[in-house]
């Protein structure tokens, strides 16, 4: 809170120790729902994919690598050229794009009557004229697709949304459009590109010429599936100079994946031989990884397939009237997350609506347990503080008995709250009032601290709530409610048989994820407390 250094420094001249102790008073003591661990100071995660890309950009930069953009969209005469009797191969898995046709509309005498129906006025020549040429525009490409109601409606003076009724009714030509497909496809490998791209480089740039590129490809897959998507990306890199030979890849290969925890690789020849590498140069990569050694993946020898790699082949190069050598090594960003993040599912890895059930920590289940109602002005949050300090003090009172707990104003009403106990032989506060609520092995508990308990204060994550503390938070809320109405209040709690009964809620996904978990909620046990609040003159 704001204080007054002026009046602080006063005060501390006349009495310092007092002055010290009411320091207190200027420190906020919140209701429950804004403590630590509901309230903590958050912090963004990255998605696995962009993770790894990161982390490949900084790896290969730091192997003395440039980034490049190699084009996306390639016209299907450039992947002929590239994998020559391999070509209709891949052209099967490509994309093709295709684009609407720009139809010829005129404007008939019939039409013209329409327009005028739906504009309901008559149209002059000349407005006419306006909409017949922005048609013609818009076939010839003079007028975009985007703009074609606005360049229309600024002809008629008419509103965007009433030209749009116009074109809809008066020209079905434009409902009536189908795609026409194009020879330009979509980049299924990023070699595609990066032919392109030495092509265009081969004789300026010097040599060694060292790129990588990190970018999304796309496959025409029957289906999506745990194992492969329509859309992935590509971490690769070329290297070209007057002198490669295998022995560069293997190097490459190493230095790249030894940034990632991989500490031994196998290098064996790839059996699909494509035709644009040199024969007997295509190499899939292995590599060793010791955190995958007992795994539950299908990695848990330890080694698994990460990269291929290869000498581009003469006969494609020189379509590109490139003249040296090119080495070219690539791996698959999604395979290297799966492995690096354990996971078994891409769609999962990739995509947030395909996880079924994801991980809680102990951590995030505590900060999923909330107080259902709480005080909502200063004066309710001292009301519940005055309560639990109250039964602290004296819980174990025998009864019957009745302490006031708070004296104060509440929406312009003096108010007095009283924590009682009228039957006889127990006492104020039932057993389990201070049992505490926290997660443990996945479990919602609610348990004393003694030492039966001991493990699963030690181990858990505590919530810093006891009963007796949401519990005080409900009462001081109706007593709030109760004097704003001029009236009084008497909040009681019995056997506590779930969280609802001390105030607590469980977000539903909480809720969800222990019972999917077959965990359980063991909320409960006597508390017997009972809070009232008295309108007073």
């Amino acid at each position: 809170m704001k204080f007054d250094p002026a009046r602080v420094r006063e005060a501390a001249g006349e009495d310092f120790d007092a002055a010290w102790q009411r320091g207190k008073e200027y420190v906020e003591v919140p209701p429950l729902n804004r403590r630590y661990p509901r309230r903590v100071s958050s912090y963004g995660r990255p998605h696995p994919i962009f993770d790894v890309i990161g982390r490949l950009r900084e790896a290969y930069l730091r192997l003395g690598f440039d980034e490049a953009a190699n084009p996306v969209i390639v016209e299907d005469a450039e992947v002929k050229k590239q994998f020559g009797s391999e070509a209709l191969a891949v052209l099967d898995r490509c994309f093709y794009l295709a684009g609407l046709p720009r139809p010829d509309i005129g404007i008939s005498d019939e039409r013209a009557g329409q327009m005028k129906t739906i504009l309901r006025r008559d149209l002059t020549t000349e407005e006419v004229e306006g909409v017949r040429q922005i048609l013609h525009g818009y076939k010839k490409g003079t007028v975009e697709g985007d703009d074609l109601v606005h360049e229309i409606s600024a002809a008629l003076g008419e509103s965007d949304a009433l030209v749009s009724t116009l074109i809809e009714e008066v020209f079905p030509e434009f409902e009536a459009l189908a795609p026409v497909a194009t020879t330009k496809t979509l980049r299924s490998h990023m070699t595609s590109g990066w032919f392109i791209t030495l092509g265009g480089l081969a004789g300026m740039a010097p040599l060694p010429l060292r790129l990588f590129s990190i970018d999304r490809c796309f496959r025409r897959e029957q289906s999506e599936d745990a194992a492969r998507l329509m859309t992935y990306h590509s971490a690769s890199c070329v290297v070209m100079d007057e002198e490669l030979s295998v022995e560069d890849g293997k190097i490459i290969a190493d230095g790249l994946l030894a940034q990632f925890g991989f500490q031994k690789f196998r290098f064996l020849p790839d059996d699909k031989r494509s035709k644009y590498y040199v024969p007997d140069t295509q190499i899939e990569v292995y590599a060793y990884h010791p955190g995958l050694v007992g795994s539950s993946t299908k990695y848990d020898t330890g080694w698994v397939e990460v990269a291929t790699f290869g000498i581009y082949s003469p006969t494609a190069l020189s379509m590109y009237d490139v003249p040296y050598p090119v080495m070219n090594l690539g791996l698959g960003v999604e395979r290297l997350a799966m492995i690096l993040y354990g996971a078994t599912d891409l769609r999962a890895l990739t995509y947030p609506q395909f996880v079924q059930d994801p991980d809680l920590s102990a951590r995030v289940m505590a900060m999923m347990i909330r107080v259902q109602e709480e005080p909502q002005t200063p004066a309710g949050i001292e009301i519940a503080q005055a309560i639990v300090r109250t039964c602290d003090l004296h819980g174990d009172e025998p009864s019957p008995c009745e302490f006031e707990a708070w004296k104060g104003t509440v929406s312009g009403r003096k108010v007095v709250v009283k924590v009682v106990e009228p039957e006889e032989n127990t006492k104020l506060c039932g057993p389990a009032a201070n049992n505490e609520v926290l997660v443990y092995k996945e479990n919602i508990l609610g348990v004393p601290k003694t030492a039966k308990w001991e493990a699963a204060f030690e181990d858990g994550v505590t919530t810093g709530m006891r009963f007796i503390d949401s519990f005080a938070e409900l009462a001081a809320r109706k007593a709030e409610d109760a004097a704003l109405r001029g009236e009084g209040s008497e909040t009681r709690v019995r056997i506590v048989r779930g969280p609802g009964d001390v105030n607590l809620r469980l977000g539903p996904a909480l809720e969800r994820y222990i019972t999917s978990r077959k965990r359980k909620i063991d909320v409960r046990g006597p508390v017997f407390t009972t809070v009232r609040s008295e309108v007073v003159e």
